[in-house]
Parts: structure tokens; sequence; C-alpha cells
């Protein structure tokens, strides 16, 4: 990706800030505002991050949303003192709007049945302490392990939970640290999608994201925004900038209050 063309993304878009009256900054919270970390409670937003967000929905001219594979009481708990964050959980599953309504997604009772059986099954290998059960999804997580240790988790989970991927309705997911199995819908592409039905046209929108789970997202916004990787080192992605943490990162939402605080 050239870097002259993503600055130019990035520069086109941050100039329609000044004369929109709205805009919407989507965003993932694992490896996007927040590095990751072996313990998940622990994996605080990167210094500056929730500050700068907060200045930035204070504005009120920018509708703040994260969009994550965590349940959303978790991100609240990692967002505050952040309040009044649109959050779309478990991958668009589970929607907290603003005024504190909660929205889910209910799942076929066949589906859930299977992730049941993925959770027994890890039980059964003695893995449960690397098990993450949240809704349409059952993760299992190595972030932190050896390489040989990964490879032995990665080989014998995809063997024991590949007969219970075969329905239709579900689907084995790789991520940064992990692998889960969930619903095949909704995706994060979905929830982008959701919120983009709701807006004008002329409504500048970003999304920012850093995993292959984001992918769909990026893929949603094609042609209708800026959708920006953000990871320290790049990867072929959908996006159309790059952005390292959390220096760049911490810029870009910087120039995005300037823009925002215009009168």
């Amino acid at each position: 990706m050239p870097e002259s063309s993503q600055i130019n993304a990035r520069t086109d878009f941050l100039n329609k800030l000044p004369g929109a009256p709205a805009s919407v900054l989507l965003l993932d919270y694992d490896g996007t505002l927040a590095p990751f970390h072996v313990e998940r409670d622990r994996a605080y937003p990167y210094p500056g991050i929730l500050p700068l967000l907060g200045a930035i929905q204070q504005t009120g001219r920018t509708a703040v949303i994260v969009i994550t594979g965590r349940p959303v009481e978790e991100v609240q708990a990692l967002l505050q003192p952040l309040a009044g964050i649109e959050i779309w959980g478990a991958h668009g599953l589970d929607h907290l709007l603003p005024n504190g309504t909660r929205e889910q997604v209910p799942i076929d009772p066949s589906l859930t049945h299977a992730l049941q059986r993925a959770e027994e099954w890890l039980h059964s290998q003695g893995m449960s302490a690397l098990a993450e059960v949240k809704p349409g999804g059952v993760a299992v997580h190595w972030r932190g392990m050896s390489e040989d240790q990964i490879q032995e988790i990665r080989s014998s989970t995809l063997q024991g939970w590949a007969p219970l991927a075969e329905p239709k309705g579900l689907k084995l997911l790789h991520f940064e640290g992990g692998i889960e199995l969930r619903v095949t819908r909704p995706d994060k592409g979905d929830a982008v999608g959701a919120v983009l039905r709701d807006l004008d046209l002329s409504v500048p929108v970003a999304f920012l994201g850093d995993d292959l789970t984001d992918e769909d997202g990026f893929r949603k916004l094609a042609q209708r925004g800026l959708s920006i990787l953000v990871r320290n080192e790049y990867r072929e992605t959908a996006a159309t900038s790059w952005l390292k943490p959390p220096q760049e990162l911490t810029s870009f939402l910087e120039q995005w209050l300037r823009r925002t605080s215009i009168s």
C-alpha cells in the first residue's frame, strides 16, 4: 500500500470533518484501542486514548461506536470512565445503545447446543483455562505461550471442533492469539452495515481495526468511508490506510478532535 495514497486518503477524509455537522468513528477494541494482554481483563487502552475519545464525543459532532468480539460488559469495564458509548459486542450479536437500551440477536438452539458441545470438549481435554465463552461463540486463547505449545493447541482444537463446525451457521475464526468457533452471522461487517443504514450518505464514517475479523467491516465500508488497519506490522488488508499504534493512532484521533472542534 503506497504511503502517499494512505496519507491522501486520511487527509481527504479529515478535511471533510470541519464542514460536517455529524460524523461516525467506528473502532475495534483489542489491538486497536488497546495493546493485547495475556490477562484479558487488564488490556487497558493505550495512554491518552480514553481522554481523546471522551473529548471527541463531547464535541457533539461525532458518534463514537465500538465494534468488538468481546462481550459488551467487558468493553464497558475497560472503557471506564467513558459513558454513553455505543457498543456492538460479540461481533454484533449484542448491541448496547448510548441510552442504555440493549438489543440481542437470538441464536438458533441447534447452534447453541453445538457451542455447548465445543465447550464440553475443551473441558474434557483439560483446556478450560484457555477457553472464553461468550454470546454466539467459544474461543481458545494462547497468547504468551511458546510456538510449540501454540501449534499443539491449535492442531488439537481444530481437530476436536471440526465436526462441530460442519453444520451450516457455524464457522471457525482465526484471530490474533487464538481461534474461535462461532455463529456465522452476524459479523463485524453486519454491525458496520447496520450503522450505515441509518446514516445519510454525506456523513463521514471511518472504521479502525487490526484483526482478520475486522476485514468484514473494512469491506462493508468500501467506497463509503475510510478504513484503517491499526497494527505495528503491515499485512494484506481491505483497509485503505494503515497506522501504527500508539503514536500514529493518537495523532489521527488528535486531528479528528481538532477538525470537529472547529465551529
